[in-house]
């Protein structure tokens, strides 16, 4: 059933999705056969269409390079769906759990059976376009449920593609492709679905929850956040600065798990600024032609990043452009930008208010690993923070000491890409999670099912009305420290 332009229309999305929830009910029970088929459908379609994904990432940011779109969207999805394929048989066994004395021993039992909810809507962002649409799809196609996508309005080619590609695979009733801009959004994110799952800007996810509160549907939101790094004054230098400033370069920094802020022992840091300098120029000699370096996702986004420097420059910071000797790279139609390293940056820089997603890196000098704990606790709660050392004593303090969604230890990001760990934040980055087991229980209903023994206990144990002496004596023994 080809997927038409005119599912744009609030009335069509709203047929479609009772399309999608009728042939849910026909359905009844969604086989372990028939989840292990979609899960496949949806490999297929991205092995076997590569080149055009390429292609359409590539005109959507307008400069992103086939090796990292196979990398970070490719990759990371596939990585995922055979991640739910091996574990489905055993997340779908009814969950045994304890009934209470004396019913267990007179042949009670207590048990979990999970179930699909029915029709999932999921709306993603627009810096990592294709694994933000499979990577919950694996779990809610596991879980036994169908879909409503809606991609980012700023990727228009990517989405257009998607749409074309799942009406090729899927039947529409299994999955629905909506196009569209901010109108459509907002439409979709009314919808009365039995689940939500948004990623991006908390500004929008806030109106997300407030819109399908109106239909009291669960949702889950994963926002980002300002995530920290605090390099360690034990740290092998060179790794830890190797590591971070690649991981803020990946994508330019457009990824919710970039970091935003480092912090560095005093006496290293004009060592670590000088190891981000030769690491970068390493990875990428020019900024402005180079091909594996990934461009502003446009204009609006480019305007935003260059309003944070100004402001930081308008109130003294020291800024480091790691950019080519001589290359220019003010060129606004050409939204790109070289890492801007903002050193030790004062709280009232736009650059430590607001969530940066792109090319610039905050680096705080410190001296007490309690100040950074200090600062880390007086911010909101981030998606990520990580921590460069070997001190076990300091990383057990970081665990303990703060709250984040994830961590990585001597790493950045690499805890997203371990399918076997659920994914989320906390708070204002978010509530909820997906990936694997936690995943499949995200967009599963926890059916609680007890079964009662042949006796009946109630009437056996003289606690049925009329209320008399015997029920009179037992409740001292009931109610009891």
């Amino acid at each position: 059933m080809k997927v038409e332009s005119s599912l744009t229309e609030p009335s069509v999305m709203r047929a479609q999705l009772e399309a999608q929830r009728q042939a849910f009910k026909n359905e009844s029970i969604v086989s372990f056969e028939t989840r292990i088929d979609r899960l496949d459908r949806c490999i297929n379609l991205i092995v076997e269409n590569q080149q055009a994904i390429y292609a359409a990432v590539d005109q959507d940011f307008g400069g992103r390079c086939k090796s990292l779109t196979a990398m970070m969207d490719l990759y990371t999805s596939v990585s995922t769906l055979k991640n739910v394929k091996k574990h489905l048989k055993k997340w779908m066994r009814v969950e045994k759990r304890k009934s209470p004395f004396p019913m267990n021993i007179l042949g009670a039992r207590s048990e979990i059976h999970y179930q699909p909810k029915g029709v999932v809507g999921i709306m993603s962002p627009w810096n990592i376009p294709v694994n933000a649409l499979f990577s919950p799809l694996a779990d809610i196609f596991g879980a036994g449920n169908r879909a409503m996508l809606k991609p980012s309005e700023s990727n228009p080619a990517t989405a257009e593609l998607m749409q074309s590609l799942f009406a090729r695979y899927f039947s529409s009733d299994e999955v629905t492709v909506i196009c569209g801009g901010v109108a459509e959004s907002v439409a979709f994110s009314e919808l009365p679905f039995d689940h939500i799952i948004f990623t991006g800007a908390g500004s929008i996810g806030k109106h997300v929850l407030q819109a399908a509160a109106k239909n009291l549907v669960p949702v889950t939101l994963e926002l980002g956040g300002k995530s920290p790094a605090v390099v360690s004054k034990k740290a092998k230098l060179q790794d830890a600065a190797e590591k971070i400033i690649t991981g803020k370069a990946l994508n330019s920094g457009q990824v919710c798990l970039s970091p935003d802020y480092c912090f560095v022992p005093t006496d290293k840091l004009d060592k670590f600024v000088e190891i981000c300098k030769e690491t970068i120029a390493e990875q990428y000699p020019t900024v402005m032609d180079n091909p594996d370096y990934v461009s502003i996702i446009n204009e609006r986004h480019y305007d935003r990043l260059m309003s944070f420097l100004d402001d930081a420059r308008d109130k003294g910071a020291t800024i480091i452009p790691l950019a080519p000797e001589g290359e220019r790279w003010d060129e606004r139609s050409k939204h790109r930008m070289p890492i801007q390293l903002i050193i030790n940056p004062s709280d009232d820089m736009l650059v430590m208010q607001e969530e940066l997603f792109g090319p610039i890196l905050c680096i705080k000098s410190y001296d007490q690993l309690d100040n950074c704990i200090a600062e880390i606790n007086s911010r909101e709660h981030p998606l990520a923070l990580y921590y460069f050392g070997q001190d076990k004593a300091e990383q057990a303090r970081l665990i303990a000491e703060t709250t984040s969604g994830g961590m990585s230890i001597n790493d950045i990001a690499v805890h997203f890409a371990c399918d076997d760990l659920p994914f989320g934040g906390i708070g204002p980055s978010g509530m909820g999670h997906y990936h694997g087991h936690e995943g499949f229980k995200t967009f599963s209903h926890a059916k609680s099912v007890f079964k009662q023994g042949r006796i009946n206990l109630a009437k056996l144990a003289g606690t049925l009305p009329p209320y008399g002496e015997r029920i009179a004596k037992m409740i001292p023994s009931m109610v009891k420290k």
